[in-house]
């Protein structure tokens, strides 16, 4: 079942985070400063987190939404910035029930998504583009400063 997270949730949210980290080789930072920063987020309504729970109460799958804002839409947007299912609970269509549960519960909310992943990920490609996501071609450059 996908559901928004709540407070009660993080120290599980946490585990699944972890893996996250894992799978894009972050493993730099403790398993606090992770709950804090998740805490941090929630408490300051800087982000929405959806889950995905088993029967089990397991959480197999999150996805991680924050706000942006259009001045020319008058409108949010929201950028997927986090998106994850657990590899023991893969091609089970825990992706597609998360991404639908987000896109529903945004309908009216928002003027639409962005989101950015690897171009060697052919794998979330092909999920996203499965899912009615197009690539933009639009005439912007995009940068990036650390």
């Amino acid at each position: 079942m996908v559901r928004e997270a709540e407070f009660s949730d993080i120290n599980r949210i946490v585990k699944v985070v972890m893996n996250y980290r894992a799978f894009y080789e972050v493993e730099n930072q403790t398993e606090k400063e992770v709950h804090d920063f998740i805490e941090m987020r929630m408490t300051n309504n800087q982000s929405k987190i959806f889950i995905y729970e088993n029967r089990n109460k397991k959480i197999a799958g999150f996805i991680q939404l924050y706000p942006s804002y259009s001045t020319v839409s008058l409108k949010a947007q929201w950028i997927l910035n986090d998106f994850f299912v657990d590899e023991n609970y893969r091609n089970l269509g825990i992706g597609q029930e998360l991404m639908a549960f987000v896109k529903n519960y945004f309908a009216d909310k928002a003027k639409g998504f962005i989101l950015v992943t690897e171009k060697s990920n052919s794998r979330a490609k092909a999920f996203y583009e499965k899912n009615s996501w197009k690539t933009g071609e639009y005439d912007f450059y995009t940068y990036f400063y650390e």
